[in-house]
């Protein structure tokens, strides 16, 4: 779990701020939030624009923000990217130099802890005075950016969970492939694949924080509650409950052909990448805007199609969430170019013509309108899944986890290879997370 202990130590790093000389470590990628690159003076101003991605994100970011400093002469970016691991890492040792760029793409899972260590811009002064336009945006949505009384982050687009599937194989296997699928039809599902084609099942390896909250919130529970574990042992029981069936049932990937893979990368899922059946999935467990990324990067033959994550009590469990978000930094020379910036991402028809969706669907109505008719199958696909499918279902996301609920999604993943590799039980497991888990989240 390398890339889990990266992260950990990343945000870790913006906790303590224990790393105060090392703010540009950004080898071969420019300074983060330098004086030199954000004094605005001289030739024009330059902003530097940090997010997580792949190749096809980088392509379509860099070529919205060159059609911003096309439209505002004398303003340009220095676009950074990194894996989702590297990122937050190369964020912490930012911080603690007081070098952020001026611009960070944010997680919500993460958005508290940056706010509370005073590292994001409230953006509210800027909604307030019309630098960024919010007029055609859901306020639900616009809120997700909200932490106490202040506005700040501005998501990107709307997602949902969503199990992405190979088609191909649960065709081949005469298995059909229906929306809001309880845990036992799923489990069902995953013996019948696995049975008739030799394919198995990846259940959120390594990422296994996300769906354990999922599972949560359909037993009634928030998972991360302010210095505590907000389920009971015998709840968290059920989550590892996956991985030991699984595993013992034969139709859970076996943990060790993730040792080489890059976790979160869509090109390394192993709905997608895999030398055979016995190395790869049937499904993914991952969110709407991934489905268009998936597509592209399936062995040729493969039809993906797409579908709701399972739950007992779907309307309990599902949710619609921010694709992610931007946020303007406290290190940034130029925060009121930056607003403008934002507001471009979010109102700009011509911007989002070249981003169509790569982040999620629009959040201004009117952008999202004006775009629809020329985006790709996938994505269409994606708008129509959350609005027929998920949006009837689902309820009111989680509150952003609150301090300590890094420590606890690192310990929860090495839980959850634990069991895997069959060196713990489900019952042990709960255990050690309920117990570990309250004592991480009250210190």
């Amino acid at each position: 779990m390398k890339l889990k202990k990266f992260l950990a130590l990343g945000i870790a790093g913006i906790m303590t701020l224990s790393l105060a000389a090392c703010g540009n470590s950004q080898s071969g990628q420019g300074s983060s939030g330098s004086d030199e690159a954000n004094s605005g003076s001289g030739s024009g101003t330059s902003l530097t624009v940090s997010w997580w991605g792949n190749q096809a994100r980088n392509e379509v970011t860099q070529k919205a923000l060159d059609l911003y400093s096309e439209q505002n002469p004398g303003v340009t970016f220095d676009g950074q990217f990194a894996e989702w691991a590297d990122y937050w890492n190369k964020l912490a040792t930012a911080s603690a130099g007081h070098t952020l760029p001026d611009i960070i793409q944010m997680d919500y899972k993460y958005l508290e802890q940056y706010v509370s260590n005073g590292l994001l811009v409230d953006l509210t002064p800027y909604i307030e005075d019309g630098t960024i336009d919010v007029s055609s945006v859901s306020e639900d949505i616009l809120n997700s950016g909200k932490v106490g009384d202040g506005l700040y982050a501005i998501p990107t687009g709307i997602n949902a969970p969503a199990l992405v599937y190979n088609k191909t194989v649960t065709d081949e296997a005469g298995v059909t492939i229906k929306d809001n699928m309880s845990m036992e039809e799923f489990y069902d599902v995953c013996r019948q694949v696995y049975e008739k084609t030799g394919y198995k099942t990846d259940v959120a390896y390594g990422n296994g924080d996300v769906f354990i909250e999922y599972m949560m919130r359909s037993e009634g529970a928030v998972l991360y509650e302010t210095g505590k574990i907000g389920a009971t042992q015998e709840q968290l029981e059920k989550f590892f409950d996956v991985y030991e069936m699984g595993i013992s049932e034969g139709w859970m990937c076996a943990p060790s052909i993730y040792a080489e893979r890059t976790l979160n990368s869509p090109e390394q899922f192993p709905l997608v990448y895999g030398s055979s059946p016995d190395t790869m999935s049937w499904c993914a467990f991952t969110y709407s805007n991934q489905l268009g990324t998936l597509r592209g990067v399936a062995p040729e033959g493969t039809e993906l199609a797409m579908t709701t994550w399972p739950a007992d009590d779907q309307m309990a469990a599902d949710y619609l969430r921010p694709g992610m978000f931007f946020s303007v930094t406290v290190d940034s020379k130029n925060q009121d170019e930056a607003a403008k910036v934002l507001d471009f991402w979010t109102n700009s028809v011509e911007a989002n013509e070249i981003l169509l969706g790569e982040r999620g669907v629009p959040i201004s109505s009117t952008v999202a309108d004006a775009i629809s008719g020329k985006m790709d199958e996938s994505n269409q696909e994606i708008i129509r899944y959350i609005n027929e499918v998920v949006t009837p279902t689902s309820s009111v996301i989680n509150p952003p986890a609150p301090e300590g609920s890094a420590q606890v999604s690192e310990l929860i993943d090495q839980l959850e290879e634990q069991v895997c590799y069959q060196q713990i039980s489900a019952a042990d497991a709960a255990e050690q997370l309920y117990t570990q888990g309250n004592a991480m989240m009250a210190n």
